[in-house]
């Protein structure tokens, strides 16, 4: 019988659908495109209103909401539709690059609320960017910054 000190964790990381968070990016990618162009053609309490969902949205993602509504989409419309999947991931890394896509567009959110003409459009590039590699040829920048912290905690800890 083992003791909690010497027991073994029997915590599984969520494992989630790989194509699921790519289809998120692309709806991702086309509300941060529309968020550019009306920002950068001066309609700017639409583009504000535009990058406060999409902040909303992440917060949900990021926070693993059941009600995130990307994740909705594909479970219920999508995935139906497709093979299983070959194989599943952590949806650890995923949340974390949803995390990073809320503090860049938060920030600009904010600096756009502040007043500060190209925060929301600059914010919502480098957002777009993230998203659309995601989407278009599966590389999460987000995912492979998550990894990276991981490694480093990995070997301090052994240090």
């Amino acid at each position: 019988m083992s003791t909690p000190e010497t027991a073994v964790p029997t915590h599984k990381p969520k494992q989630i659908d790989p194509r699921g968070p790519r289809v998120a990016a692309a709806f991702t990618s086309i509300l941060l495109a529309v968020t550019i162009v009306v920002a950068l053609t001066g309609q700017n309490v639409a583009a504000l209103i535009l990058l406060a969902v999409i902040v909303v949205l992440f917060a949900l993602g990021a926070a693993g909401s059941p009600a995130y509504p990307w994740s909705l989409v594909f479970t219920k419309l999508i995935r139906p539709r497709l093979a299983p999947p070959a194989q599943t991931e952590d949806a650890a890394p995923p949340r974390f690059a949803l995390l990073v896509g809320l503090i860049i567009t938060g920030i600009g959110l904010i600096g756009g609320l502040a007043g500060i003409q190209l925060a929301v459009p600059i914010a919502a590039g480098f957002a777009f960017v993230a998203a659309f590699l995601n989407a278009s040829i599966g590389f999460c920048l987000g995912c492979e910054i998550y990894g990276l912290i991981v490694r480093i905690r990995t070997a301090s800890s052994r240090d």
